[in-house]
């Protein structure tokens, strides 16, 4: 029988409720989301669609991994789609940080998380590779 670690399942409850929030919140409140921020989006249609286009696009990435934590078979899909998206995330602030200049302290905040999500992600997803493929390996 296939089995998910509990570091995994962790892993991906973790970085599959953050998802879920952010993306809830991009998608159904991203003025109060944002302010929360210090950013103040106004009521331009044009902006509020680019907040909550990404939204949508977090928040099913979220349900991916909440569902990786449970279905063996899409663990690994989970696991890759976690490390993306958060090291993305962080990565694209960093380089706001160099390009752009210091944002408020809850973005400076929430690119350390992403980090943080990502690494952890990354780590994850590498021991599940590393125990799936001895038993791939063993089967041959």
């Amino acid at each position: 029988m296939k089995e998910i670690s509990r570091f995994i399942k962790v892993v991906l409850l973790v970085s599959g409720i953050t998802a879920l929030i952010i993306g809830s919140c991009l998608l159904f409140i991203p003025v109060t989301f944002q302010a929360s921020a210090g950013i103040e989006l106004g009521n331009d249609p044009g902006l509020l669609s680019e907040m909550r286009g990404p939204g949508a696009i977090i928040l099913i990435s979220g349900m991916v991994m909440i569902a990786g934590a449970f279905v063996f078979e899409i663990t690994l899909t989970a696991l890759i789609l976690s490390t993306l998206l958060y090291s993305a995330y962080g990565i694209a602030r960093l380089l706001s940080l160099a390009v752009d200049g210091t944002p408020t302290p809850a973005i400076i905040a929430a690119m350390v998380a992403e980090f943080i999500i990502g690494i952890t992600s990354a780590s994850a997803l590498a021991r599940f590779r590393s125990k799936n493929m001895k038993r791939v390996v063993s089967q041959v």
